[in-house]
């Protein structure tokens, strides 16, 4: 998957452990995104369906999901030169930081699994997970990213859902 040049900057949706749920806010806090990458544990088709009236959808399977078209296991989305990974993150057990960067080339690399915000960088690289987007647990606040591609620059917003 290919976005062509980058003179603009082009703004990505990161949404990740919605467990079914697509909370009222994650409209409001992905509105005007070119795409969304959804790093997986989507839950039920619908919430693919109701992602897609916000952006363009593009999903992995986690470890809670049946496997059904269109979920994979991995994903790179291209962004003119910047190669973006993603993938669930239980595929290394326990994900980190630096697991991911060890196993994966790209620029930039989105993951789940954890419900945990995190934005690492690296080396030139950045590793983000956006949070969990669906029902809340482990007393951490729901959220989803932003992530803005400038060129070969990548920046990234967490943005808290309020619902």
């Amino acid at each position: 998957m290919t976005r062509g040049a980058t003179a603009a900057p082009v703004v990505i949706g990161l949404i990740s452990d919605t467990h079914n749920l697509v909370r009222a806010s994650v409209h409001s806090a992905l509105a005007g995104v070119s795409v969304i990458l959804h790093a997986g544990d989507v839950g039920e088709p619908l919430v693919l369906a109701e992602l897609g009236t916000i952006a363009p959808v593009h999903a992995v399977f986690g470890n809670t999901d049946e496997w059904y078209d269109p979920l994979v296991a991995s994903l790179v989305y291209r962004v003119g030169e910047m190669g973006i990974h993603v993938s669930h993150g239980h595929e290394l057990g326990s994900p980190t930081p630096e697991k991911l960067l060890a196993a994966y080339p790209e620029d930039v690399i989105v993951y789940g699994h954890t419900h945990t915000q995190l934005v690492t960088r690296a080396d030139g690289r950045l590793v983000v997970n956006p949070g969990a987007a669906g029902p809340r647990r482990f007393q951490l606040r729901p959220s989803v990213a932003r992530l803005t591609v400038t060129g070969r620059k990548a920046d990234v917003e967490i943005v808290d859902l309020t619902d």
